[in-house]
């Protein structure tokens, strides 16, 4: 019998990442204890000798945890003094111990409050911009150094190959580049900034405004930069579009012109993602809500904007600027300016509409409000930290000295400002009644999706079938055509045909003055709907081949030998395996879920790598298989196997499969990977010589019998294993049959050498 199963899922869904090291409702405790009294003078001499250094300390404390052998450094540009006692700090904990981590944290990053008297600027803004893109974690931590309380740091979450493998279904190894001012450049530094404006062919030229987090990435980076001079229309072919327009949205609302929005277009990263395309990540958000004034004119310098200026920053700003060419040519494309404003509009009206973020606020302040009380070695006073979340303070003698706008302040302000813009008051399109048919979807099925939108001149439909891969678009029509009532009665219909076990999808509406989204969040979130899927029967689909002990043969994505399992189907119908499981223990049949996407061609092949290092890709499974022997299975995740195997002693690059191909019993063979199961390699082939011979059955299974076609007598028989090692000699023949007993011969491919010039190839399988 035929079962169905769905998967269960929400109506708008999400991406989202936790860790508990940074949940917002905690502060973390970390007591670091140094071998040097005088570590303060060495970590400011490696601070300014070399910026890559570190300093070994006798051990850290994170939450009662002790490590030792760790490595510390101070860290930041304008957050970092020589003359000040609380400086910014990166704690490596893997600095000597390779693999030591807090619960698979190993880099801790610490800000120090710079600029920021509220002591909230940089969490509170992570947490906001969380809800429109992948972005880092943050909350507070209290430190001691050497037994004495240094005071709260904000603990944001780094950016690195960890965060790359948590939020972009990556290994971490892509193209990855840190869109700062190197060290010796940078503002003020005469390096200039990473603007992404081309000047040069030579990689060269950009060393001092960019830092490769990876092992390569200036040809990409270079190719980014000559697609914004030169084809911009092209963009979406090389860069994440919809997250540039969040991030550069984010930097407008809430002033965060420490960015590529501001004077000195940095404070972001570039990844290099597998789909081949540069995904954006916004981070160093300590500046955000005004903290940084300086906009600038032409890549850099410019003075200082006013409250008033801030508060009435244009939506549009930097539209102009040949020297912000990513803004300029993101703008200057009517489509991708109307989702820019309508990602502006989503977040204007969500966080300040309420008042939402001052509630959030003001709670992470009381979160800290004891601990910064007693914080001696803060830049502001407690008077300062709990009138700055609504107002500005001045002639606070803290770094920058000057005045420290208000959060409130600003933003309250320019929440009216730009609920009242003429960019932001234009009517844009209204959706509803989403709705798709079947309303219970089958694999391979075409569904119709359908929504009344009123007041649009287009309608798109953005759909895949599973979360990393990159949304397609096609048109929804008024046509009557396409399942969408009577024409031009304002409901928008299209079709797909379901690939997943899911199904994630947004429709975009504009006019010829804005556009908007559904879900408003849109790329970030979006609507699914589960896909019956058809649970195949026993012997559908079937483990046809494994190889254990991978060598030297076919190697991942990765370039890697890495273990790997075949699955082969045996009917006349594509089947989608997103509803099943692998396993290596039958008490966890759910071990391993297969992609939404994954399908299975009739009569095809699909391979998924045992490597436990789902990061390289979607089809490498959480586990691995040992060449001594064990067991595998593929199930439903409960209750219904599909197919198993246990097998015993592997052999090095030779593999357990089949034969014959997709029905028959496991013998070793020669790998065949995606491909028939054969019991002879282009090797055997090649050696066998022995037309006139007839060996029968084969595989042999107790005894093999050899016979000459032409009655002639077979002289001298010899078995030969795949090692070449002469398993069977029989020298003395004069019959033109013969048998032989291979009831004692281990499974696996033989040669049977008959006299001096035949040969032939033959399996054994018990």
């Amino acid at each position: 019998m035929r079962i169905y199963l769905m998967l269960a899922a929400l109506s708008v869904c999400s991406r989202s990442v936790g860790q508990d090291f940074y949940d917002p409702n905690t502060i973390q405790e970390i007591k670091l204890t140094f071998f040097q009294s005088n570590w303060d003078a060495l970590l400011d001499q490696l601070k300014q000798s070399d910026e890559s250094a570190y300093l070994l300390a006798k051990s850290v404390e994170i939450n009662g945890e002790i490590f030792d052998s760790v490595g510390v450094k101070y860290k930041g540009n304008s957050s970092y003094n020589a003359s000040n006692q609380k400086n910014p700090m990166h704690i490596k904990l893997d600095y000597v111990r390779d693999g030591q981590d807090y619960h698979g944290i190993a880099d801790v990053k610490l800000s120090n409050g710079f600029s920021d008297p509220s002591m909230i600027r940089e969490a509170l803004s992570y947490s906001i911009l969380r809800k429109y893109m992948d972005a880092p974690r943050a909350n507070f931590s209290k430190v001691w150094m050497d037994g004495t309380y240094w005071g709260v740091y904000t603990n944001p979450q780094g950016i690195n190959k960890d965060f790359v493998r948590d939020h972009f279904y990556s290994d971490g190894e892509n193209a990855f580049i840190k869109c700062n001012p190197a060290f010796a450049g940078g503002p003020g530094g005469g390096g200039g900034y990473p603007d992404l404006v081309y000047s040069s062919a030579d990689s060269t030229a950009y060393y001092s405004k960019y830092e490769l987090a990876s092992d390569y990435g200036w040809a990409e980076l270079l190719q980014l930069m000559l697609v914004l001079k030169n084809t911009p229309d092209s963009l979406e072919n090389i860069m994440d579009v919809d997250r540039a327009i969040w991030m550069l949205a984010f930097n407008d609302v809430f002033v965060n012109l420490d960015s590529y929005t501001g004077a000195f277009g940095q404070n972001y990263y570039l990844y290099w993602d597998e789909n081949d395309r540069f995904l954006p990540i916004v981070w160093d958000l300590n500046m955000s809500f005004g903290g940084f004034r300086n906009l600038g004119t032409g890549g850099g310098g410019g003075g200082s904007l006013t409250l008033a200026q801030m508060q009435q920053l244009d939506p549009l700003v930097q539209a102009n600027n040949a020297s912000r060419p990513l803004i300029q040519k993101i703008l200057a494309k009517p489509t991708w300016k109307k989702r820019y404003l309508a990602h502006l509009r989503t977040m204007l009206e969500e966080n300040f509409s309420t008042q939402d973020y001052l509630s959030d606020a003001d709670a992470m302040q009381d979160l800290i409000d004891a601990d910064v009380q007693a914080d001696t070695k803060k830049f502001y006073t407690y008077d300062n930290f709990k009138k700055n979340l609504t107002q500005s303070v001045s002639g606070t003698g803290g770094p920058g000295g000057g005045t420290s706008v208000g959060i409130g302040e600003l933003m309250n302000a320019r929440y009216t400002f730009l609920h009242n813009n003429a960019n932001l008051t234009l009517t844009a399109p209204d959706i509803s009644l989403i709705s798709h048919e079947p309303a219970s979807p089958v694999f391979d099925e075409t569904v119709w999706i359908a929504a009344k939108v009123d007041n649009a001149t287009s309608v798109e439909l953005a759909y895949r079938f599973n979360t990393p891969r990159i949304f397609v678009k096609t048109a929804m029509l008024d046509d009557g055509n396409h399942h969408d009532g009577a024409a031009g009665d304002g409901i928008y219909g299209a079709s797909i045909v379901t690939a997943s076990a899911k199904v994630e999808y947004y429709i975009y509406a504009e006019n010829a003055d804005a556009g908007r989204f559904s879900p408003e969040r849109a790329e970030y979130e979006y609507h699914t709907f589960p896909v019956m899927a058809l649970l195949p029967n026993p012997g559908d689909v079937v483990i046809n081949e494994i190889l254990a002990d991978n060598k030297t043969g076919h190697i991942d994505e990765n370039g890697q030998n890495e273990d790997w399992l075949e699955l082969y189907n045996n009917t006349g119908q594509n089947i989608n395996l997103g509803n099943l499981y692998l396993s290596d223990d039958a008490t966890k049949p759910d071990k391993w879920q297969f992609p939404a996407d994954a399908n299975i061609a009739a009569k095809g092949y699909l391979v998924v790598w045992l490597d436990e290092d789902g990061s390289q890709g979607p089809l490498h499974a959480s586990f691995k298989l040992k060449a001594s022997g064990e067991f595998v299975m593929l199930s439903d995740g409960a209750t219904q196997v599909l197919d198993s195997i246990s097998f015993g002693q592997q052999d090095a690059d030779r593999s357990f499969g089949r034969y014959v191909n997709g029905t028959g019993a496991f013998v070793f063979m020669p790998t065949t990977f995606g491909a028939e199961n054969k019991l002879t390699s282009a090797v055997h082939e090649q050696e066998d010589s022995g037309s006139d011979i007839a060996l029968f059955p084969n595989p042999a299974y107790e005894s093999l019998m050899i016979s000459d076609v032409g009655a002639a007598p077979l002289e001298r028989i010899e078995v030969y294993n795949a090692q070449g090692q002469m398993v069977i000699n029989r020298p003395d023949l004069i019959s033109s049959v013969a048998s032989l007993d291979v009831s004692s011969l281990a499974p696996g491919i033989y040669i049977a050498k008959i006299g001096e010039k035949r040969s032939k190839s033959f399996a054994v399988q018990h």
